[in-house]
């Protein structure tokens, strides 16, 4: 049986894409079940309706407060059968409440090489630092920011003539692969969680630096 995802997003949902194009192969061992999203005109509901994926939009202004709205999202992705949320652009912090109740079934995608530049305008900052590479992690989601067991990284080499948006560019393309082969690994159960740090029964060498 195919493990359900949840995705949560809020604007163009390129990586959302790169789950739907993954679980259009009958052989990947994961399936997008729902895809809810805080905004209703984000784009990538729109990926969603294209591929006849279920989608609901839960705007926060429309609930009495946030613990109202992430109850409402916790009652439909349990609804839809759920096994992993998969958060893909989603620009709202979670509170401890949501990350509890899908504690380790919950994971993000960060563009940069976690524990490196947590946070926002992460392209600009490695550009700034002078790093050598750069890239994107797929981690479990802890209460606090940008932390928790990593599952993938992807690395790129950053160029002397690198601009925030031309890294950007090259990371998002790593992005499209790290996501897909996370969810792979943990639907195919070769994600083992040791406290902190998830240990990962690897085949190869899977994302190359780029």
């Amino acid at each position: 049986m195919r493990l359900r995802l949840g995705v949560l997003i809020s604007g163009r949902g390129s990586n959302l894409q790169a789950l739907i194009d993954a679980a259009s192969d009958p052989t990947y061992p994961a399936e997008v079940a729902l895809v809810i999203s805080n905004k209703p005109d984000a784009a990538g509901l729109d990926r969603a309706r294209a591929a006849g994926i279920a989608t609901l939009v839960l705007r926060p202004k429309d609930f009495a407060d946030k613990a109202a709205h992430e109850t409402a999202m916790i009652a439909a992705l349990e609804t839809a059968g759920v096994g992993l949320v998969c958060l893909a652009g989603y620009m709202r912090l979670l509170s401890p409440v949501f990350v509890q109740a899908w504690h380790n079934r919950l994971i993000n995608i960060h563009p940069s090489l976690l524990p490196s530049f947590p946070g926002l305008d992460t392209h600009a900052r490695a550009i700034e630092a002078g790093v050598w590479f750069h890239g994107c992690t797929v981690h479990y989601v802890r209460v606090e920011m940008d932390t928790g067991p990593i599952i993938v990284q992807a690395a790129v080499a950053v160029a002397d003539d690198d601009t925030p948006d031309s890294l950007s560019a090259r990371v998002l393309e790593q992005e499209h692969k790290a996501y897909p082969l996370a969810v792979r690994l943990i639907a195919e159960g070769r994600v083992r969680l040791e406290g902190d740090r998830a240990v990962v029964k690897r085949v190869a060498m899977i994302v190359p630096i780029a």
